[in-house]
């Protein structure tokens, strides 16, 4: 009776502990996708304006040009971005269906394993739209930055040091969403968009330069 009383003992411990496990589970694979695009929206739109702003203020002092320009790339680019998502995971979607079906075909999928990989089958119209609105909240902060400085040279130094402390800020938000290394992140986000606003910024002053060509 001894031997009887320690397996019911027993059995309900381990199977709480099956039931008690999977809660601390989260597979940060599945929040990859939607951070990606976030991720590359919003360092778009910063370092895409910032740099079309700065190339405008190399070879024009005029505030409302910069302006005007920084409207039209923050339209055009989020157009771009919403579109070039949309057919990058519209591809991706008949990838995945294609294997599916495959699977299907061959056996080697059931229906349960079926219908938990079609819920988690990549959106193209959600991609698209959260694609545009980051690149727009990104592209809208060199914008902000420049409309109230009359200084030509203060004007380009406060859309520098705005575009920094965003990417920086975005490069903290995406490491901690996506549990990956928070130096790197910040470090890799804002390099890459110093030298990008830096080539943008020395070929249009370099261009301007050696034709005389006013905006």
């Amino acid at each position: 009776m001894a031997a009887q009383n320690q397996v019911h003992i027993t059995i309900p411990k381990d199977h709480n502990g099956q039931k008690q496990a999977p809660k601390d589970d989260f597979d940060y694979s599945q929040r990859a996708q939607w951070v990606r695009a976030a991720v590359l929206g919003v360092n778009d739109g910063l370092v895409s304006i910032a740099s079309l702003m700065m190339g405008v203020g190399a070879v024009q002092k005029d505030v409302k040009a910069m302006i005007l320009i920084g409207f039209a790339g923050l339209f055009a680019g989020a157009c771009s971005m919403a579109i070039g998502e949309f057919v990058s995971v519209y591809s991706q979607l008949d990838i995945e269906r294609a294997q599916m079906k495959r699977d299907r075909a061959t056996g080697g999928q059931n229906q349960e394993h079926e219908e938990g990989n079609k819920e988690q089958l990549p959106n193209p119209f959600q991609a698209a739209v959260a694609s545009a609105i980051a690149f727009s909240l990104g592209a809208i902060v060199p914008i902000i930055a420049a409309a109230f400085i009359a200084n030509h040279k203060v004007r380009l130094a406060v859309i520098v040091a705005a575009v920094s402390l965003a990417l920086l800020a975005f490069g903290v938000i995406g490491a901690f969403l996506g549990r990956s290394p928070m130096v790197k992140s910040c470090a890799r986000v804002l390099i890459g968009g110093w030298m990008a606003m830096a080539i943008t910024f020395g070929l249009t002053k370099l261009i301007g330069s050696s034709t005389g060509m006013e905006l």
